[in-house]
């Protein structure tokens, strides 16, 4: 599967996020910690290089406490500061003032010596589409400000978030990038919710990752739908092959069945898709630093 997805609004939110960096401090870059890489838009470090930056891991209750930690070492290494959070439920939340005080440690020093005592932090939260950004805005600032959705392309415009009278967060619409550079990136951004189900072939896609799944976490696949055994994959069997005969086997766990008797598998890759993406089949990271 080949998928990208760049709407013409996303041009807009470039330029937009171009303009706009002039009035902030620093940028918050949220991305999701299953997907660390695949989820940073590589057009960021360069629109946004010269800010001091921050690292959200976010959605780290989802993904494997073992590689968050890995992962976070691994982006101190490149000198970034970084912060775990769990935006839905507020984990980690409560550190980020602080931390974006550290960060800017040395400019708010300077403000001082200028006499600008008790200036607010300007930060701007970027990110993918779908990453928690709106809901993330929310819980540092204690009120629903933000517009937040579980879907991709909920929040359109700027929106200037006050949180208190040392810290104010310039939210902005999730941006892609106009070409994704390998399958992987494009299917890893689909499996988490950042490219719109709309545009996809959802029950290919649900092949891949129950194909991944079988490869690597096969205990959640028996957990979750109550398998006996995870299917293996035989041998010169591809990735759809091997996916789709794991969906039958779930669907049929389930009870999904259309007219005739037919395995309903289509409902089954979204299933799938939903309860991944809801945490329910188990704490995974896609990828490894």
């Amino acid at each position: 599967m080949n998928i990208q997805w760049y709407p013409g609004h996303m041009t807009k939110t470039r330029r937009q996020i171009e303009a706009d960096l002039k009035l902030v401090d620093m940028v918050a870059e949220i991305i999701d910690a299953r997907i660390p890489v695949s989820s940073r838009n590589p057009d960021i470090d360069a629109i946004c290089a010269g800010k001091p930056r921050l690292i959200v891991l976010n959605r780290a209750d989802q993904a494997d406490p073992v590689q968050n930690k890995a992962w976070g070492g691994w982006f101190r290494s490149q000198g970034c500061s970084v912060l775990e959070t769990d935006a839905r439920s507020g984990r980690g939340i409560n550190q980020f003032s602080a931390v974006v005080q550290g960060v800017l440690r040395d400019q708010i020093a300077k403000w001082r010596e200028k006499g600008q005592v008790g200036r607010p932090v300007r930060a701007m939260v970027v990110g993918v589409p779908n990453v928690g950004k709106s809901t993330f805005i929310n819980k540092v600032a204690r009120k629903k400000s933000a517009k937040a959705g579980d879907r991709p392309g909920v929040t359109r415009g700027k929106q200037w978030v006050h949180v208190d009278q040392s810290l104010d967060l310039l939210d902005t619409p999730g941006i892609l990038w106009p070409k994704f550079e390998d399958e992987a990136t494009g299917m890893n951004l689909a499996f988490t919710g950042a490219v719109k189900d709309e545009i996809m072939d959802v029950e290919t896609l649900g092949c891949h990752f129950m194909a991944l799944l079988g490869e690597r976490y096969p205990q959640a696949l028996m957990d979750g739908y109550k398998l006996a055994q995870a299917p293996r994959r035989e041998e010169g069997e591809n990735d759809v092959a091997y996916g789709y005969r794991i969906l039958q086997a779930c669907a049929a766990k389930r009870g999904m069945r259309i007219s005739g008797g037919e395995l309903d598998t289509e409902r089954m890759a979204r299933v799938l898709l939903d309860e991944y993406r809801g945490g329910k089949l188990g704490r995974f990271t896609l990828e490894v630093p």
